[in-house]
């Protein structure tokens, strides 16, 4: 079997605005919903997230949310770097109706990860072109939380 482990990257904390629910589609309950800003903490990659990013999000008729999510991150140190993921959020019936009541919930209650991939034309960056991420996530009042780090 070959090593696998991982790193830490980044926490990205992200404030999202007001759903535009578009109702049943083919890909489940979709609704856009605009990432507002936020923030990214690192020890190799901290700065802001800049308003004009969006979730595609979409629940399934299984009941698990589906994200697809693209932003922008500058840097502390002023350098671009687009982020979009994929993921799932998902978890047993009363648990996901108390999330989506806004009730408080430990996030060892319900799954929910991501797959980050990022793009930058930074040179102090590029290495993020060229790593595989994924993130564990929790639902705050104001929008997720994610834990990201990189596959080794």
């Amino acid at each position: 079997m070959l090593p696998l482990s991982l790193r830490p990257l980044c926490v990205l904390t992200a404030r999202l605005g007001a759903a535009q629910r578009l109702g049943e589609t083919p890909a489940g309950d979709r609704k856009i919903v605009p990432v507002a800003g936020g923030t990214v903490a690192g020890d190799r990659l901290s700065g802001k997230i800049l308003p004009f990013g969006g979730d595609w999000a979409a629940t399934r008729p299984d009941g698990v949310l589906t994200l697809d999510v693209r932003l922008t991150v500058r840097t502390d140190d002023g350098a671009l770097v687009h982020v979009a993921y994929s993921g799932m959020r998902h978890g047993p019936e009363d648990v996901m109706s108390r999330l989506a009541a806004g009730d408080a919930v430990e996030s060892s209650e319900y799954y929910f990860r991501i797959l980050p991939r990022f793009e930058t034309a930074h040179g102090d960056y590029l290495w993020l072109n060229r790593l595989v991420a994924v993130g564990v996530g929790e639902r705050l009042a104001e929008g997720p939380r994610y834990h990201v780090y990189e596959v080794l």
